[in-house]
């Protein structure tokens, strides 16, 4: 039997090592629990998701010590993703905004390493005399650099979690390896407290640490003002490498 003359052939296009995970996540190395909504926890993501822990890149070193001598790490890395079949880069620590410029040009794919990079967008949709304000794992360790790489104003208000009892001391000092989710979310909220009340202009924030999208929630309806995180800016990133079809 002869195949319709009107039909074509199905053709499968490889390449790849893995298919169906457009977006490679970049990790730290650390131990503590990532609890759903945690960019690390694969649950997070109504889409599948390929992980590469970056070996040595602790949270310490990072956040605190501003990644000296890791961006080598963090291509390498970066480039195994786009090996295995990622499409797009990201990272799961806003800090890493200073190796923004850097990673997209060596990989060759779309690359959003910062929740801090949706910042201009947010600032777009504010009305006259309001701006963004940011809650940070490290207020005092966030530098102009880190905001020059995601494109923020470098006058944009900011507070830490750093003075809190519980979500500083476990994500970034790593002085335990389970964490008080109770406490952990107050120590956000209370953060996201202090930003409004020394900055009452404030009209939205966003979380610069992907650790936040748990405690986003609690934080709105603490201000009322909208909260943006790293959950908001992957699902849009990802939007369009997969571009939902209709009819």
């Amino acid at each position: 039997m002869t195949a319709p003359a009107n039909s074509s052939p199905r053709i499968a296009r490889g390449g790849k090592a893995i298919y169906g995970a457009p977006l490679g996540i970049l990790m730290l190395e650390a131990r503590f629990p990532r609890i759903p909504g945690d960019m690390g926890n694969g649950t997070t993501w109504p889409f599948p998701v390929l992980y590469r822990v970056v070996s040595g890149a602790s949270p310490e070193k990072v956040v605190l010590k501003g990644a000296a001598g890791l961006l080598p790490d963090f291509i390498d890395a970066a480039k195994d993703l786009v090996r295995l079949g990622a499409e797009a880069i990201t990272t799961n620590c806003g800090f890493l905004s200073l190796f923004q410029k850097e990673i997209a040009a060596a990989v060759g794919v779309p690359v959003a390493t910062s929740s801090l990079m949706q910042v201009p967008w947010v600032q777009a949709t504010l009305p006259p005399g309001k701006r963004v304000g940011l809650v940070t794992v490290s207020g005092s360790t966030l530098t102009p650099a880190h905001l020059a790489g995601a494109g923020v104003p470098l006058d944009t208000p900011l507070v830490g979690t750093e003075h809190g009892k519980e979500f500083f001391r476990v994500l970034i000092k790593a002085e335990k390896e389970d964490m008080d989710i109770a406490q952990a979310e107050r120590d956000v909220v209370e953060a996201g407290k202090e930003l409004i009340a020394r900055n009452p202009d404030v009209g939205a924030i966003v979380l610069e640490c992907t650790n936040m999208p748990p405690y986003a929630a609690a934080l709105q309806a603490e201000v009322g003002l909208p909260v943006y995180d790293i959950y908001s800016m992957i699902t849009w990133f990802h939007a369009g490498l997969r571009p939902r079809q209709f009819g």
